[in-house]
């Protein structure tokens, strides 16, 4: 992090502890921090907040490199749409056949399928097959899905672009306000990049704990939660399974769990279902199952 001169508690875990990704919480080997707890009254459980509930009724949108709709660890898509450049030159958002150009997107959505199998999965390919992309399809994707009104955004990726940064906040944001919840993930490196940041989406980083239910809050951002993120079981190439480490794949659990949450409380905005997250996490609620309330 030379020459950025952050405070030890805003350093990226790559810093210090070598075998998880940048910004993320080696759980296995590093004793969580006691901090503050506000009051923000009532007891909220985990099971109170997604108890029983399986994402049905709950449109989550997959922005990738494509997903492999055939997977048996995907299950179908409801539908699959594609970036191209359209022949005045401008980029468009149009349906496609289902399928990945490099298989990031399909082991996203596997994440996504396993906690909430009830949930509409939508891919929007964004990505090319090296895992790269422009910013300017990010852009038109993202505008696609919020326009939409997808109730989960999940954004595996991100751009070290400034050039974007600001059409990105102004997106983010208004994602936030269309009751649009973008939850994406921080940067495998310790780099500057878009839109994890943000305080309009939910950042998410790796934790190397196996359980894929369990998360953390992150009393020190700009990362907002820590989820399973070191050898994930995703969707591989030939419908087979395999074991994949990085912030990519932290991402979509919390997505995931956010669609459990809002399948059971469709009425929550994206600071209330923030807030919920952050009660329910595992460094924050009581050994009984609720929420502190100090």
């Amino acid at each position: 992090m030379t020459g950025l001169h952050l405070p030890p508690w805003r350093r990226p875990a790559r810093d210090h502890f070598p075998g998880v990704p940048a910004w993320s919480l080696p759980v296995s080997t590093v004793p969580q921090e006691p901090f503050d707890i506000s009051p923000l009254g009532g007891h909220l459980t985990q099971e109170w907040a997604w108890g029983g509930a399986d994402g049905s009724g709950v449109r989550v949108c997959v922005l990738d490199s494509g997903v492999d709709a055939d997977h048996p660890l995907v299950g179908g898509l409801d539908r699959a749409m594609d970036v191209v450049r359209a022949e005045d030159g401008t980029l468009a958002v149009v349906p496609t056949e289902p399928g990945d150009t490099a298989g990031h997107g399909t082991a996203c959505a596997s994440v996504i399928r396993a906690i909430a199998p009830g949930a509409l999965l939508t891919s929007v390919r964004v990505l090319g097959g090296g895992r790269h992309g422009s910013g300017a399809a990010l852009l038109a994707g993202l505008t696609w899905a919020i326009e939409e009104g997808y109730d989960v955004i999940n954004l595996s990726l991100s751009t070290t672009k400034t050039e974007f940064c600001d059409a990105l906040r102004d997106l983010a944001d208004s994602a936030y306000f269309r009751r649009c919840v973008i939850v994406a993930s921080a940067h495998n490196m310790p780099v500057r990049s878009y839109p994890w940041p943000f305080a309009s989406v939910i950042s998410v980083a790796s934790h190397d704990s196996p359980s894929p239910m369990t998360y953390y809050y992150n009393p020190s951002p700009p990362v907002e939660f820590y989820a399973r993120g070191v050898r994930v079981p995703v969707a591989g190439p030939g419908g087979r399974q395999l074991l994949s480490t990085g912030n990519s794949f932290a991402t979509p659990h919390i997505a995931g769990i956010c669609a459990l949450i809002l399948s059971k409380h469709r009425s929550l905005t994206p600071f209330q279902l923030k807030s919920v997250l952050y009660l329910a996490a595992e460094n924050v609620a009581v050994p009984d199952g609720g929420a502190r309330v100090d």
